[in-house]
């Protein structure tokens, strides 16, 4: 088993300011807020604003051959992986030997709500959808891309809700460390649905009550150090925990300086920080990180609660906002998810 770092050496995205890594680059360096008010006639759901992906229509964006019953999540997901071999060009992994690890929260809550109460409404003896089973089961996403990628190396889908992007990168770091793929696609996707707005609003605590909802996919290309060639950023460590109680901030400090020792560093060594979301989780940060020459990053407020697919999204505006400047700089990420679960990443931008 290696003990090498694995390497991001590509990425792309399908966000609220588009399609395509470019898109969402130049989205987040203009600082444009994302969200957009929702037309009552058209989304029957309390928010009054979300962050959508623009004018994402399925058959529009994949074609129609074999999108008819597709859902938003799998669409996204799939939309999102051919971005990046696209703009991978020659520098694409042959799909052979290309796992994928796709975070989620449930999958697609939509798709499983209509699926489940098509089988107490349709007419006996229960006339659901067959076509659409499929999609009520949480890896159909990542199925659906290593169909239509022909990627035939390890496929999984790995669930926890905001920190589910970071779920995805170490265990996309082990299968590259155990020799289980020559090259691993690591992300996370999810989608803005009445039925996510109305299982969201109703599990909001008291200090979410103003959250924006936002979607989208993210994909980073992982490979091995002595493949790489032009990387963009080397992880150093990913290490999770659990809040007891909702005591996300010992619990996150806890979890932070494991992956400072893990690393050899310690908290003077870095250079940014990007945050996920949470009164807790930044007051730990402005605690620990007090220097002002500390970068902050950060992407929700203007891509709004993109669930499962927020860590992914940070570690994009990582790469995105990332000014030249000293070799070796390392970025702090965070993430902390409601249902108590923590987690923190370090990379070292080249």
């Amino acid at each position: 088993m290696s003990t090498v770092n694995p390497v991001i050496s590509a990425w792309s995205a399908v966000s609220p300011y588009g399609i395509g890594r470019a898109a969402f680059a130049a989205g987040l360096r203009s600082g444009r807020p994302s969200a957009q008010p929702l037309d009552p006639a058209q989304w029957q759901v309390p928010d009054e604003t979300a962050c959508l992906v623009p004018d994402f229509d399925i058959r529009e964006v994949l074609g129609k051959k074999g999108t008819r019953s597709m859902d938003r999540v799998s669409a996204l997901a799939v939309a999102t992986v051919g971005e990046l071999l696209a703009e991978a060009g020659d520098a694409a992994p042959p799909p052979a030997g290309t796992g994928l690890v796709l975070g989620t929260t449930t999958g697609s809550a939509q798709s499983l709500m209509d699926f489940s109460r098509d089988s107490f409404t349709q007419a006996k003896p229960y006339f659901v959808d067959a076509a659409r089973f499929p999609n009520a089961v949480m890896n159909c996403a990542s199925g659906q891309c290593a169909i239509w990628h022909g990627l035939k190396g390890p496929n999984a889908t790995v669930a926890g809700g905001r920190v589910a992007g970071l779920f995805a990168l170490n265990y996309a770091r082990r299968l590259l460390r155990a020799g289980r793929a020559d090259a691993v696609l690591s992300g996370a996707v999810e989608e803005y649905s009445p039925a996510r707005s109305w299982l969201d609003h109703h599990g909001r605590g008291d200090d979410e009550t103003a959250t924006v909802l936002g979607e989208g996919c993210g994909v980073l290309l992982l490979t091995s150090t002595a493949a790489a060639a032009g990387s963009l950023a080397e992880v150093l460590a990913v290490e999770f925990g659990t809040a007891p109680d909702s005591d996300y901030r010992q619990s996150l400090e806890s979890c932070v300086r494991r992956a400072l020792r893990r690393a050899g560093l310690d908290l003077a060594d870095v250079w940014a920080v990007a945050p996920g979301g949470g009164d807790a989780e930044r007051g730990l940060l402005d605690s620990l990180l007090p220097d002002d020459r500390v970068r902050r990053i950060d992407c929700a407020g203007l891509l709004g609660d993109a669930a499962a697919a927020a860590a992914t999204f940070q570690i994009l505006a990582v790469l995105s906002l990332a000014d030249d400047g000293p070799a070796g700089r390392v970025v702090l990420v965070t993430a902390n998810d409601r249902s108590g679960l923590v987690g923190c990443a370090l990379l070292r931008l080249p």
